[in-house]
């Protein structure tokens, strides 16, 4: 595991408990089996939905994006803030956004 992916319990650690997996060459973040956040290239993504996405694309964030047969294929997952590294505040905050994102998800 990259020493990235290792420091994201600390940065979540007033959200609570987290948990990470290898997927597709990166890292699926959870929190009570849940997947909110995504790791690739040691870059943290954290999920959105139709309710949240503005915030992020207000601040200039961008979403994960991957080539699929020539044609780039975009996540609900997008960019997380630089401050979420340096404020606990801040992270909270952010995680807390992005697990309800991935809860409302997933009672589609």
């Amino acid at each position: 595991m990259s020493e990235f992916v290792d420091n994201l319990e600390e940065v979540f650690s007033l959200f609570g408990p987290i948990s990470t997996k290898r997927m597709f060459g990166g890292y699926g973040v959870y929190h009570d089996g849940l997947m909110f956040g995504l790791v690739a290239d040691d870059v943290l993504y954290l999920k959105t939905d139709k309710k949240s996405e503005a915030i992020f694309t207000d601040l200039g964030l961008y979403p994960f994006e991957y080539e699929k047969k020539e044609k780039k294929m975009k996540m609900s997952y997008y960019l997380a803030p630089d401050e979420i590294y340096d404020d606990p505040e801040i992270a909270r905050e952010w995680c807390a956004r992005a697990f309800e994102a991935a809860l409302r998800s997933r009672k589609k």
